[in-house]
């Protein structure tokens, strides 16, 4: 169980998925290093129309001319953009895809999707409220508000999460005991 595309400082509407970040100007063609999320990494080929949020916070419309990948990132060419001066005024940028372009494997859900749902119990018992994901190498992890005010992470692993009900903005959970508060973990 996976989530897919970062939310935080994400410049997106509700209609689009944060496809990542133009990280740097790649040789004097015009190409662009491209910092991708999940989604981006998928949505990256040629003909795709993205919106780039500049830095500066205004907005364009490009299309990909072409993408291959060099060192394990993609270089993507957009229509326009044809030498490395038009490239650097696009370095920064936020770049999102239409949210009905972006095709998700069974399990897997956007970021946004999973912020402001309810972490409830077996019982139906609310234990947290889902603020933010992060993702980990080994897995992704909640990050969740607990009444009161603390904090907490709780890894999105099939062990913990029974089930996500995006629609009903609740996820499922069977977590260890100590993981959202210590004062129930066993003293050693």
């Amino acid at each position: 169980m996976r989530a897919s595309g970062i939310s935080q400082k994400a410049k997106t509407t509700p209609t689009e998925a944060n496809a990542g970040r133009v990280a740097g100007v790649f040789g004097l063609r015009g190409e662009l290093k491209v910092a991708p999320t999940r989604i981006g990494a998928d949505a990256l080929a040629s003909g795709v129309t993205l919106r780039a949020t500049l830095r500066d916070g205004s907005a364009r419309t490009l299309r990909v001319r072409a993408m291959r990948m060099h060192k394990e990132r993609p270089l993507v060419q957009f229509e326009g953009v044809d030498d490395a001066n038009a490239a650097d005024a696009l370095v920064g940028a936020t770049l999102a895809i239409d949210r009905a372009d972006v095709v998700l494997a069974d399990g897997e859900y956007l970021d946004d999707d999973l912020v402001g749902c309810l972490l409830v119990d077996s019982a139906g018992t609310t234990l947290a409220e889902v603020t933010g994901v992060e993702h980990y190498p080994a897995q992704d992890v909640l990050l969740v508000a607990l009444p009161g005010g603390a904090r907490g992470m709780v890894p999105m692993v099939g062990a913990f999460i029974r089930s996500i009900d995006v629609a009903a903005r609740r996820i499922t959970v069977d977590l260890p005991v100590g993981l959202l508060d210590d004062r129930d973990a066993e003293q050693a």
